[in-house]
């Protein structure tokens, strides 16, 4: 006969056990003896430990005013090691030094932002112009250019973006047919 376990018989014990474990350690315990002598050692103990678990009575107000009692001790010990220090409330809020400071910090503040709010523009003979001409784009820098054109057309239309792009579209007088260049400049 295979006995239970501990943990199953103290599962059991407590009532904790699954249905079909449960099923089988009852018709173990009517035939075991032992078995049954070790679960009601279970049950005993788990009825001690119930009893031991339940909290005293505690007289609160006693307790409260125990614990407000220590707070002014401790307040009024503070204020004894605190002889020669002017309290807190009494300093001044700014001193020479804290206003010089929060000063310079502002300052700092102030002209960091505008630094970085207007930077200074750069050179336009250093970057890459994008320039409409009559029929065509010219796209110039250090000094040199370089022209998309379409010469048959009299009329071009052309498109700028804020990005550094531009684009121009032509229309051929002879065929009808659209030519679009878009050019992109960083």
């Amino acid at each position: 006969m295979k006995h239970p376990n501990q943990a199953a018989l103290a599962l059991y014990a407590g009532g904790d056990l699954g249905f079909f474990a449960r099923w089988k350690t009852q018709r173990h315990l009517a035939k075991c003896e032992r078995c049954g002598e070790e679960l009601a050692s279970f049950a005993a103990t788990r009825e001690i430990v119930t009893d031991l678990s339940e909290m005293p009575d505690v007289p609160w107000n006693r307790l409260a005013a125990e614990m407000k009692a220590n707070i002014r001790l401790g307040l009024a010990a503070g204020e004894c090691v605190r002889t020669g220090e002017t309290p807190l409330r009494e300093r001044p809020l700014f001193t020479g030094v804290r206003a010089a400071v929060a000063l310079a910090s502002i300052v700092t503040l102030v002209v960091t932002g505008l630094v970085l709010e207007n930077p200074t523009p750069a050179r336009a003979d250093d970057h890459t112009v994008l320039r409409g001409i009559h029929n065509g784009i010219e796209v110039g820098g250090g000094g040199g250019a370089f022209r998309l054109m379409n010469t048959g057309a009299t009329s071009v239309t052309f498109s700028v973006g804020a990005q550094g792009s531009m684009g121009a579209r032509y229309v051929d007088p002879n065929t009808g047919y659209v030519t679009i260049n878009h050019v992109y400049a960083e």
